[in-house]
């Protein structure tokens, strides 16, 4: 949800779906959705774009792995 809010304007959103490999169509399609961040955060979209694997690559950790190897 959080990216989703970063990227204020639909143009920003656009640009950065479609870097995340949505096609263009679709990408334009969601980037001009009219719904609240918190119901758009649990699009099938952001969860196929947004994945674990890509936050990891950019240096996000991961909350549950921490704690995994701390208990």
């Amino acid at each position: 949800m959080c990216f989703w809010k970063q990227w204020k304007k639909i143009k920003t959103k656009h640009e950065n779906l479609v870097k995340l490999g949505l096609p263009n169509n679709k990408a334009w399609q969601y980037a001009n959705t009219r719904k609240s961040y918190w119901r758009t955060s649990n699009s099938p979209i952001l969860s196929k774009t947004l994945t674990n694997k890509y936050l990891k690559k950019i240096g996000l950790v991961s909350i549950s792995e921490t704690y995994l190897l701390k208990h």
